[in-house]
């Protein structure tokens, strides 16, 4: 049996048995979008396909370092850190081209871990999407910058004067992808075997950055594709003597790393919905109404959207990131860009969030928020005609000013408990709340350079 053909258990159990694979690798991705996992042997995994198998909850309840979330009500010393059930999902059957193909699959939490997986939260927002008679596609492009540098060097240099693997900027380089065309043709060809190959892939403008376009897919699947393409490319950058960092803005010197996404809807027939050769721009009312709630909604989402403090420093005016909720049709200055077309490719694209975001929660965020407006009918301001950096924009649509802030806003959200639910909202504001904290206990290079002689 063939990988891409495996969708039930049975069809899981006829591959292993085909193979007469000793071991196999699970993953599950966690609240920032980690993944975390471990090989299973092939009785175990044969167990837990049938009855899942239970993952310790402390992966849910610790940050990027390990380390604990002390403010979460879900799981902590006071739960004693408990196993929480995780189901296998047949049709995430994969290869590792690296590991002699050994057969990988992802999981996904259940029962009470449920309502805060990452996976399961966009899940519940698509099921709800299908009772409205919608369902969404969706297209996720990452921006990462690559080093010549390894998980030592980047310590033992204290992350600065790393090498990037080419110099200065040169967007849309040949001379630059063909140089490096041993990474470039590692990457596509590893994309393309784990089956979230990219419709593009080039330099971008800045040392050493490149942007990869994955190919279209319904929403979930888009989700999943998202986060193996993060995960695998800096396993696979290290295993090529690189280092991928998709930090929103590693330098002050050179632009954030976007994490854009690309979102269009049908119907129960799979007719195009955003798509009216009657309208302005063939915008139908199901587009118009989309892009309003995803406008209105923004500020109170954006903690799942702009998730660390470094989100933040991205969110600035000149850099090709939005600063406001602000849209405009085919304008790249805007947060959300409407992209007029034909049916098939009328869409809007989702331009605020950063590499650095959870594909699940941020396409969870991007796509509620939009059906929200399709629900409530909800109208846009006036699009954006030119540089959107020079508009001025009411106060309901400015970006919280710090992640702390985005996660009050995001507690307070009325649409986010509707739509996500208490214990996801709670829970993830938290968490977010926990990484600001952390990040006030520190003190930086910039405030030692300005305070420390002359204060």
């Amino acid at each position: 049996m063939e990988v891409k053909g495996v969708k039930t258990a049975d069809d899981v159990k006829a591959l292993i048995a085909d193979r007469n694979s000793g071991h196999i690798k699970v993953g599950v991705f966690d609240i920032d979008g980690v993944m975390r996992g471990k090989y299973m042997s092939r009785a175990k995994f044969l167990s837990a396909l049938k009855k899942g198998f239970g993952f310790c909850d402390v992966v849910l309840g610790w940050d990027l370092n390990d380390q604990l979330y002390d403010n979460v009500s879900y799981t902590g010393w006071h739960t004693g850190y408990p196993d929480a059930p995780v189901r296998i999902l047949p049709g995430s059957c994969r290869e590792l081209p690296f590991e002699d193909n050994m057969l990988f699959f992802l999981g996904e939490f259940a029962e009470a871990a449920e309502a805060i997986c990452p996976r399961g939260v966009l899940r519940r927002v698509l099921e709800r999407a299908g009772k409205m008679g919608i369902s969404a596609l969706a297209g996720f492009e990452y921006e990462f910058f690559v080093f010549e540098e390894n998980a030592h060097s980047i310590r033992e240099k204290r992350y600065r004067d790393l090498k990037p693997m080419a110099p200065g900027y040169f967007g849309y380089s040949v001379l630059r992808n063909s140089v490096h065309q041993e990474f470039y043709r590692a990457l596509l060809d590893t994309c393309e075997a784990m089956d979230f190959s990219l419709e593009g892939l080039h330099e971008e403008t800045g040392p050493g950055v490149l942007e990869g376009a994955i190919t279209v897919d319904t929403a979930l699947a888009a989700a999943d594709k998202a986060a193996l393409f993060k995960t695998f490319t800096k396993i696979l950058a290290q295993r090529c003597g690189f280092l991928a960092t998709f930090m929103a803005k590693w330098s002050p010197d050179w632009p954030g790393q976007s994490g854009h996404i690309h979102i269009s809807l049908k119907d129960a027939d799979g007719r195009a919905v955003f798509h009216d050769p009657k309208k302005p721009h063939a915008m139908s009312d199901t587009m118009r109404h989309f892009i309003a709630g995803q406008q209105r909604l923004m500020p109170e989402f954006l903690a799942m959207i702009a998730p660390t403090v470094n989100s933040f420093t991205r969110l600035i005016p000149g850099f090709w990131a939005p600063t406001e909720a602000s849209w405009g049709i085919d304008n790249r200055t805007c947060a959300l860009r409407a992209i007029p077309g034909g049916a098939g490719s009328q869409r809007v694209e989702y331009r605020v969030a950063a590499a650095d975001g959870n594909p699940y929660v941020v396409l969870a965020a991007a796509l509620a928020s939009g059906l929200w407006g399709v629900e409530n009918r909800i109208e846009p301001q006036d699009p954006i005609s030119g540089n959107a950096y020079d508009q001025k924009f009411p106060k309901e649509l400015q970006f919280p000013g710090t992640l702390w802030e985005a996660a009050q806003r995001l507690k307070k959200s009325d649409a986010a408990r509707d739509w996500f639910g208490d214990a996801f909202v709670d829970h993830f504001a938290a968490t977010r709340e926990w990484e600001e904290r952390e990040f006030r206990k520190h003190i930086t290079d910039w405030e030692l350079e300005r305070y420390f002689e002359i204060i």
